[in-house]
């Protein structure tokens, strides 16, 4: 015995491929562990203790999962003790039937580490069964001629129990005739007979009635009895004899039913009845004479059913021969069943485990199961293989025991589970084979980050948003499961300040929506960039960053600001002074207007609302130079006043107006008459009761100037016309206003009557409309346009003559250079189509001009005094001037057709505009009516 588990050890190890665990398995290989237990015990009853004898605590009980595996669940483990208990009745005459030991396998399985051990428990037998007859009366016929010590067998008991437990004698009541013998077989069984102990007489007594009894050797023994009923008969000396004692044959287990299997042939030298020879089976048990049937005439024995080698290797049974004359002899026939490859290998899964982590190192047992065959031999020998398509294994590991182990890296979110298909394969021929499917889960682990979308976000926000309205949302996924793909969002960093973070933005946890926290301005702020982040919750927790950009897009929420003309510092408008002599297209001043808006937004156009004279001067729709469209003429006022509107190119255009007072004057001494009279009211319902007495008073002179004129004429066709000569009709000619009666609030442009008295004083009459002028208006006072220039009051004029009567020629010092000459550059003149500067040099000198009208307007100290041909732009143009102070607008020019906007390159670089021309201006004496 020492010696085969020696060799199988030594099998065993060139078959394990992981040495280190040879050492746990070398139990399970070499050492079963045995018990002996008698049968019919009760359920709970221990057997034995099975964790002292496997070397394990009882704290290993539990914590290693002891457990006990066969195929009938007869023993179970005390999960409390580690004893091996009884689990349901054990009945040995079932479980083995017929064989002489009964030994049950049994596999002791342990976890972490997985091992396996092999139990047998050795079930003994007990004398549970008394001895049975298969009738309950037995009935012999004998002739009178037998002599003494004739033996007539008789039909024995049957005890399933074995050894002492089986039959052990028989025992028949005191008779003077027959007395009992017991024969013993080959296989150790005993049979009755009864011996003739003298001469029968029928004529005495025709039939004799005993008491067979069966003893068996348990402690009490237990018995059983039958009647036995002899009747006489005449003479039949011969009885029959069997050609053979004992018949043997071999069958294939697969023959069909119905099959003759052999014959019994016995014969008998008596002659009529006393020859003729019945067969019959006798002490056969009640499941081989259902297998098989005997033919009483001819002996052939066949079978019934289907023959199986797993259910029955050996059928024994006793043929009995009998004559007519009641002689009788037996003998035993052994039928042996061949086994053939008819079952199919078994795969037992003993062990499966729940979870597998997708990171198990490779070598990690998932599964443990083994095989079985019922077939002999070759055919009962089995070979397992999985699939080559998984990431595992199988080795074997003892007795018929197989693990299935993994062989590779193991990834969830590629592949969540497994169905792993084990087959086994036998020996026989041809093979049979069998397969079983097992699913293994693999069990997620924090493996993989959240992944966003996209690389980097960009989204556009339009300025003056709604607090708390979304702007983006970002999306991560994670393929983990669970806590490991659970995500959530948060703001790691961004380029605001720290502070003022949260008051911008926040985001939501779950969804990864960006909310704006307050309303965005674009003037104030264009981008701000954030760095988001996407954490699982694993652990530990994996995270990702994301970059969402966000531009704050222009909207039009800023109306343009005129920085030239600008009011002077007490809110009286400036006036420009353009030579008589000036020619079309001559550059009489330009419009500077700037927008905080962008792009289309800050693209601004000028126009034309209102002109004392139409079709004098033109406007450049994107230069805003104000040019004369042709020269000065007669019957043209010396004062002319435009109201200019600038709007950008929003939707809807936001816009602001300008008002240009413009004189005609050759040098500053002609543009001196006082206006300070010139007022604006501030109450408009006021205004225009005003503008109604006047209006009223003007008709009543009007109609007094009519009935004087009536009375004059009359009166000079009698008397000397040179009376009168003030009043003649050259002197002095007033023509009324060509503008609408009714008058609301509104800016329209002054009409002046002027008329020279022999005393020396000015008359000087202006109106003023609410209705905007059209370019087919005219607004006409006198004959002869008079000089635009301030008057002071009550001053006479006297000490200017030369102001009324002569004209001074054109200064020539007060137009522009093409250096000095407002506008985008001075190279070239504003373009009307409304096409922005293509040159560098141009954009700089806009810029300059635009600082500098900010500038001047802002500190308000355009005077007299600013030298010809400044057009109102002091002496800051000059080196001394800065432009630190001063707010860059370029960045809000845009220019149709590109992607570009002005830098501030240009203005750092030059340190002064162009000073210079030959324009005079000067601020009027009140403020300008609006």
């Amino acid at each position: 015995m020492g010696g085969s588990c020696a060799q199988r050890c030594g099998a065993g190890r060139l078959q394990v491929l992981f040495p280190l665990l040879l050492p746990l398995f070398y139990r399970a290989l070499c050492e079963p562990i045995r018990y002996s237990i008698p049968e019919e015990l009760a359920k709970g009853s221990v057997v034995g203790n099975l964790a002292k004898d496997l070397e394990l605590s009882v704290l290993d009980v539990s914590a290693r999962k002891l457990r006990v595996s066969a195929e009938k669940l007869l023993f179970s483990v005390d999960a409390e003790s580690g004893d091996l208990l009884v689990k349901d009745r054990i009945d040995r005459e079932q479980i083995c039937k017929e064989r002489r030991r009964c030994e049950l396998q049994l596999e002791a399985v342990v976890e972490n580490p997985l091992n396996i051990f092999h139990i047998i428990v050795n079930v003994e037998d007990i004398n549970d069964h008394a001895p049975q007859f298969d009738k309950k009366e037995i009935h012999l016929e004998i002739i009178e001629s037998a002599s003494a010590g004739t033996r007539i067998s008789l039909d024995p008991a049957i005890d399933p129990d074995i050894n002492v437990n089986s039959i052990k004698d028989y025992q028949i009541n005191p008779n003077p005739y027959f007395s009992l013998m017991v024969r013993v077989n080959s296989d150790g069984g005993k049979y009755p007979e009864l011996s003739l102990e003298k001469p029968l007489d029928r004529e005495e007594q025709k039939s004799h009635r005993l008491i067979l009894t069966a003893l068996d050797g348990g402690d009490p023994p237990r018995s059983a009895t039958v009647r036995v009923e002899i009747f006489v008969r005449d003479t039949n000396d011969n009885p029959p004899v069997f050609s053979k004692d004992e018949y043997r044959v071999s069958i294939s287990e697969n023959l069909s039913p119905g099959s003759s299997i052999m014959q019994v042939t016995a014969t008998d030298q008596d002659e009529g009845d006393n020859a003729e020879i019945n067969y019959y089976f006798r002490s056969t048990d009640q499941r081989t004479r259902h297998m098989f049937s005997l033919d009483e005439k001819t002996g052939k024995i066949k079978n019934n059913q289907s023959l199986d080698f797993e259910d029955m290797e050996r059928y024994t049974m006793e043929v009995e021969a009998k004559d007519g004359g009641g002689l009788s002899t037996q003998c035993k026939v052994i039928i042996e069943i061949l086994d053939e490859n008819d079952n199919s290998p078994e795969i037992i899964i003993t062990s499966l485990s729940d979870e597998i982590l997708e990171h198990s190192p490779p070598g990690t047992v998932v599964a443990l199961f083994k095989t079985r065959d019922r077939d002999y031999g070759g055919n009962g020998e089995v070979i397992c293989n999985i699939g080559r398509d998984v990431p595992f294994k199988i080795y074997s590991s003892s007795n018929n025991y197989y693990k299935l182990v993994t062989d590779g890296a193991l990834d969830r979110e590629k592949t969540p589970e497994y169905n792993v298909t084990i087959t086994a394969t036998d020996r026989g021929r041809p093979p049979l084979s069998s397969s079983t499917t097992i699913t293994l889960h693999i069990t997620d682990v924090n493996d993989n980050a959240p992944v966003f979308q996209q690389t980097a976000y960009l989204v556009h926000v339009p300025e003056n948003n709604p607090p708390g309205a979304s702007i983006a949302q970002v999306c991560a996924s994670d393929p983990d499961l669970g806590p490991n793909g659970l995500i959530s969002y948060s703001i790691m960093a961004s380029d605001l300040e720290p502070g003022a973070l949260s008051s911008y933005v926040s985001v939501n946890p779950q969804s990864g929506v960006v909310f704006a926290q307050r309303a965005f301005d674009h003037e104030h702020l264009r981008a701000f960039q954030l760095t988001l982040q996407a954490r699982d919750q694993g652990s530990p927790a994996l995270s990702t960053n994301v970059s969402l950009r966000v531009l704050v897009t222009d909207r039009n929420d800023n109306a343009p600001r005129v920085l030239y003309p600008a009011l002077g510092p007490d809110g009286s408008a400036l006036f420009d002074t353009v030579p008589r002599a000036a020619q079309p297209g001559y550059l009489v001043t330009k419009v500077v207007a700037v927008d905080a808006d962008s792009g289309h937004n800050a693209w601004l156009s000028y126009h034309v609302l209102q002109a004392s004279e139409p079709g004098l001067f033109s406007l450049g729709l994107r230069t805003g130079e104000v040019r004369t469209a042709r020269a000065l003429g007669d019957r043209d006022g010396a004062r002319q006043r435009l109201l200019v509107a600038v709007r950008d190119g929003g939707q809807p255009p936001l816009s602001a107006t300008v008002t240009l007072l413009l004189v005609f004057a050759d040098n500053l001494q002609e543009a001196l008459p006082d206006l300070s009279e010139l007022s604006t009211p501030s109450d408009p319902q006021a205004e225009l009761q005003f503008y109604l007495v006047v209006a009223l008073a003007l008709i009543s002179v009007l109609f007094l100037l009519a009935v004087i004129l009536a009375v004059t004429l009359h009166l000079r066709r009698s008397t000397s016309p040179s009376t009168w000569g003030c009043f003649q009709p050259g002197s002095c000619s007033k023509s009324g206003p060509v503008v609408p009666p009714t008058y609301s609030e509104g800016t329209l442009p002054y009409s002046y009557n002027l008329c020279v008295a022999q005393a020396g004083k000015t008359e000087f009459n202006f109106l003023q409309c609410s209705e905007p002028l059209h370019s087919t208006q005219d607004i006409v006072c006198g004959d002869s346009p008079g000089a635009l220039i301030s008057l002071q009051g009550e001053k006479d004029l006297t000490s200017h003559p030369e102001t009324l009567t002569r004209q001074a020629p054109p200064n020539t010092d007060w137009r522009f250079s093409q250096a000095q000459r407002p506008g985008t550059s001075g190279s070239q003149n504003g373009d009307e189509t409304g096409t922005w500067p293509n040159n560098q040099f141009d954009t700089e000198m806009l810029q300059a001009m635009i600082l500098a009208s900010a500038s001047e307007a802002a500190d308000g100290s355009s005077t007299l005094g600013g030298g010809a041909g400044t057009m109102g732009l002091s002496a800051r143009y000059g080196p001394q001037f800065t432009l630190q102070h001063v707010p860059d607008y370029r960045q809000n020019v845009y220019i149709p057709g590109s992607n570009a906007t002005l830098t501030n390159a240009a203005g750092k670089r030059d340190g002064k505009a162009p000073a210079g021309g030959n324009g005079n201006k000067k601020k009027s004496g009140k403020k300008e009516k609006k």
